[in-house]
């Protein structure tokens, strides 16, 4: 294929993405952005007051970072698991796009690309209610940082979520990686506490946990802490892109998992 064939098929299948996403947006932005509301309202209301402050700062500024972030997980996550499902048993327009001449590296940036406009998009709507419920400021500087690890964020989980959407052979196998993996990995993350709370063997087994790497760079834009140096955690993170990648070419490129 010529790089302009490249360029139609990549916008082909991003065009169909954010079209499907706009279109339906009541079921794409409403949840996460419902979810901030309350969350604010009721937990935010009720227990910060009592838990005060975490690291030096006030507890509800200190779950901004998390809620934005999980925002983009779950947005991005199922993004390009349900797309990549539907396209393979709904409307199996897959053996299509599988039977064109288009490289599996275009397929991947497709599917990511339409995960990381969902999971910004609604990143954005919740940092929105954050920052009205909080009342916290951002610099130029840190909001650059934000958005690099948005953008960091949005892709890795996009990737995980396209490898899910290949292996997933029942629409209760795009349910149960998130149930079962991502909220785990989150919950035992630091993302709604400081790790320096916790044991010093769990601190370690923390670092263990990409999520930890996440939250940590998100804190650092919103609140200018961090439990680790940010470039260590950009680092690990690209690392972690670079292997998602490998995978999901690895699957595209011998179709592996796409057996229906």
């Amino acid at each position: 294929m010529t790089p302009y064939q490249q360029w139609i098929s990549f916008y082909t299948i991003l065009r169909k993405d954010v079209v499907r996403i706009v279109r339906i947006w009541p079921q794409t932005f409403l949840p996460s952005v419902v979810t901030s509301v309350l969350y604010f309202a009721i937990f935010g209301t009720v227990l910060g007051s009592r838990i005060g402050q975490m690291q030096g700062v006030d507890y509800m500024a200190f779950v901004v970072p998390g809620l934005v972030m999980l925002a983009i997980v779950t947005n991005a996550y199922m993004n390009t698991s349900f797309t990549f499902f539907s396209l393979k048993f709904f409307s199996r327009a897959i053996d299509e796009i599988l039977a064109s001449p288009t490289p599996p590296w275009v397929m991947i940036a497709g599917f990511v690309a339409g995960g990381i406009v969902r999971g910004v998009l609604v990143g954005a709507l919740v940092l929105a209610v954050s920052l009205f419920f909080t009342g916290l400021s951002l610099s130029v500087a840190s909001a650059g940082v934000i958005l690099g690890f948005a953008l960091l964020t949005s892709m890795i989980f996009a990737l995980a979520g396209l490898v899910n959407g290949i292996y997933a052979t029942t629409f209760d196998g795009i349910n149960i990686v998130p149930t079962f993996v991502i909220t785990p990995l989150v919950y035992f993350g630091g993302v709604f506490y400081s790790i320096q709370t916790l044991p010093p063997l769990v601190q370690t087994l923390s670092h263990l946990n990409p999520v930890f790497y996440l939250i940590n760079g998100f804190r650092y834009g919103f609140l200018g802490i961090s439990d680790v140096p940010l470039a260590t955690a950009a680092l690990v993170l690209i690392a972690l892109i670079a292997i998602l990648i490998g995978i999901n070419w690895y699957l595209l490129r011998t179709g592996l998992g796409l057996k229906q």
